[in-house]
């Protein structure tokens, strides 16, 4: 997931983190809460526990619990549509998963926190998108995932 997003990093809020939650999620339930926090604790290792970081302990597993919330065993024609528009409903998000750390941090007003929402819109689409596209890879995927599992 690091490397991943490191190697994307040129593209603006566009990764594959939210494809790997998701996969991860959906074939391994709770377990993936262990390489989602092994990715919060790898970037703050190595761009510093600063204060854009601290929301990424608490966004990423927004998006681990809307998935496990979702049926266990969804046909796969439902999937292919479901878990990228979960996906790109978290990037859509963002902003508003952030804002909370970020009025605590800046003593934001409400109406400041509203409106630092809102500037941030642009790129919390580009987010939603880029998510939806990114989520088109989730089913193909957890299929992988599934026969590693059987196979080892």
């Amino acid at each position: 997931m690091y490397v991943s997003k490191q190697l994307m990093e040129f593209l603006p809020n566009f990764h594959l983190l939210g494809m790997f939650i998701v996969a991860l999620t959906v074939v391994y339930r709770k377990k993936a809460l262990i390489p989602i926090y092994v990715y919060v604790v790898l970037d703050g290792l190595f761009h510093g526990f600063n204060l854009w970081w601290y929301p990424y302990l608490y966004i990423w597993t927004v998006l681990w619990f809307f998935t496990m919330i979702l049926p266990k065993k969804m046909p796969d024609k439902i999937a292919a549509f479901v878990y990228p528009m979960v996906a790109a409903l978290h990037g859509i998000l963002f902003g508003a998963l952030y804002a909370p750390v970020q009025a605590i941090m800046y003593d934001f007003t409400f109406e400041q926190t509203i409106r630092w929402i809102i500037v941030g819109l642009g790129f919390d689409i580009m987010h939603a998108v880029g998510n939806m596209f990114v989520g088109l890879l989730i089913l193909p995927c957890i299929k992988i995932l599934q026969r590693l599992e059987k196979t080892y």
